[in-house]
């Protein structure tokens, strides 16, 4: 027994020593990241005070250099965009006003919804091999091998099924997601691969809110009557940060997206708005880092 303990004791010590070797050697492995670490001067002056940008596989420079009239375009009327506090605290309906309003800034300039469908054809290519006796000729009596193949062709009804993107001109497409379920962002997400994959896009653009938001939305909490606009802006809608969970796990697939996020500077008249509607409640939090029940779907 004593022998017993003893080689016990030096195999769990070896295998420690293992462990803390793997341990060390996971800690200093390089890390390999989607998001790119440097965004340049892509932007226009004043851009990165109205929106949060992160990068995936290169996205901006893709867009900058690759599609220049696309990303000049969104760009521009990005800086114009400006949201009123009142469209934040308006109900819920099938469409907010903050999506109303990026409609009527980018279809007069060819940007539209845009869907995909497509069956997969299948060639399946069978080859044969067959031997045969020569009876004549040359070489008769000797057995020689042929070779034939033929086709099948099969189908698969419904292979891409109906993708859609909010706006898409040319090989840009671009998703604006202001206050849904959070997982609205797969589908998202899924949506852009797939138009990437079928060579229909070169980038996607995703545009969001900020987390820098909290602040002003818990005063605007503090100064409404609505008992659920906690929850209706909670953990489980459409934050930035559940969106860089998700490309930072890799569900855009090879898809370079540009993720933008609105920030406090686009809200046009907060300060004017607070003057106008005083404190009626001081306890007001927003907590995005833990889900909540959210009954609204809205776009």
């Amino acid at each position: 027994m004593p022998g017993g303990s003893r080689h016990g004791g030096a195999v769990f010590h070896r295998a420690r020593a293992v462990m803390n070797l793997l341990a060390c050697l996971h800690d200093k492995a390089p890390v390999i990241e989607a998001r790119d670490s440097d965004l340049g001067d892509l932007f226009p002056p004043g851009f990165l005070d109205l929106y949060e940008v992160h990068s995936y596989r290169n996205a901006a420079r893709i867009l900058a250099y690759a599609c220049a009239p696309e990303f000049r375009e969104i760009t521009e009327r990005l800086m114009d965009f400006r949201i009123r506090t009142e469209d934040i605290v308006a109900s819920g309906g099938n469409k907010s006003q903050i999506a109303k309003s990026m409609e009527r800034m980018l279809n007069p300039l060819g940007w539209n919804e845009t869907r995909i469908r497509g069956d997969l054809f299948i060639s399946k290519i069978i080859v044969t091999h067959e031997e045969k006796r020569r009876v004549a000729g040359k070489n008769r009596g000797q057995t020689v091998t042929e070779q034939r193949q033929r086709e099948e062709l099969y189908k698969v009804n419904g292979f891409i099924d109906g993708h859609k993107i909010d706006f898409v001109k040319d090989r840009v497409s671009f998703d604006l997601e202001w206050n849904s379920k959070d997982q609205t962002f797969d589908r998202d997400l899924y949506a852009a691969r797939t138009f990437y994959e079928c060579g229909i896009i070169s980038a996607g653009v995703l545009l969001t809110r900020s987390a820098e938001l909290i602040p002003l939305f818990t005063e605007i909490a503090r100064r409404v009557e609505m008992k659920n606009f906690q929850n209706k802006y909670g953990a489980s809608t459409t934050w930035m940060k559940k969106l860089l969970y998700r490309l930072d796990a890799g569900r855009g697939g090879g898809c370079p997206v540009l993720a933008l996020g609105i920030r406090p500077a686009a809200v046009s008249d907060f300060e004017e708005w607070k003057n106008a509607h005083p404190v009626i409640r001081q306890a007001a939090t927003f907590d995005v880092d833990t889900a909540a029940e959210d009954e609204d779907d809205l776009w």
